[in-house]
């Protein structure tokens, strides 16, 4: 019987993100790959992935999976979330990147030498939100467009607090910033967006988005997963200094497959 998905579809489409409950096959992936993530955080050749004093570990990229999720012998990811992409957003997940493990730990966030106080406290008070795929570039930190992912799918690896370290969304952000860069590159050759300077259209989008949109901290539980539109600004909360740390932190597989298509990342939905 084939799943209906039209609530979350709704959702998707109109907040810009949704989650999925639990299904045996993101349990069987998670129980399979935890092991293998938790050997990677404690490698010595991870620890350069460590930031503000041991409470963050990044770990871009560092997941060791195949194109379709695979983790040395473990199954291939598939459960509801993967079904909704195919289907409901007609993109693959035969092309994953390489996981990202992110792990929080109590404390998050304090002072990183390499960071300005102004990018700290963004980070305290605005939880670093961004958009994935607008790189920072050259020592003056200008924005461009360089890296357009479809999607960003989530996955816990353990259970934690729910209000430790929690993933943040900006609710309906995705269609402001998706009209304000159609109306910077619509007139640009294709070619040339990646070279379009958008640093002070980005600030400005940030701000508005800080004044009209919607907040959101979601945390779900392992086996259960969530979706958030490429479009979306997104961010990670600090971890409140009342909750105590837990044995594995606050630990997360993220993917975000590249899209292919530059034109379908601005105008497809």
């Amino acid at each position: 019987m084939k799943q209906d998905f039209s609530a979350l579809a709704k959702q998707y489409f109109t907040l810009g993100w949704c989650s999925f409950p639990s299904d045996e096959g993101i349990r069987n992936w998670v129980s399979h790959t935890l092991p293998v993530t938790k050997g990677i955080v404690n490698s010595a050749e991870n620890s350069h992935w460590m930031r503000y004093q041991n409470t963050w570990f990044a770990g871009v990229n560092v997941l060791t999976n195949d194109a379709e999720g695979r983790v040395t012998d473990g199954p291939r990811l598939q459960g509801n979330i993967t079904e909704f992409i195919n289907n409901i957003l007609h993109l693959k997940t035969d092309n994953l990147d390489k996981g990202q493990i992110s792990v929080c730990f109590a404390g998050y966030p304090k002072p990183m030498q390499a960071e300005t106080e102004a990018t700290f406290r963004y980070r305290l008070n605005r939880d670093a939100a961004h958009l994935d795929g607008l790189l920072a570039v050259g020592l003056q930190r200008r924005r461009y467009l360089r890296e357009p992912h479809s999607y960003i799918l989530a996955i816990p690896l353990v259970e934690s607090p729910k209000d430790a370290a929690p993933f943040v969304v900006w609710e309906k952000s995705h269609e402001i910033i998706k009209q304000e860069f159609q109306k910077i590159y619509n007139s640009i050759r294709q070619d040339q967006w990646h070279d379009i300077d958008v640093t002070q259209a980005y600030q400005e989008m940030r701000k508005h988005i800080f004044e009209h949109c919607r907040r959101v901290a979601i945390s779900v539980s392992p086996g259960e997963t969530y979706l958030v539109h490429r479009h979306c600004l997104h961010g990670m909360a600090p971890w409140p200094k009342t909750i105590p740390n837990t044995a594995d932190g606050r630990m997360i597989c993220y993917f975000r497959p590249h899209s292919i298509d530059i034109q379908s990342w601005l105008f497809d939905n």
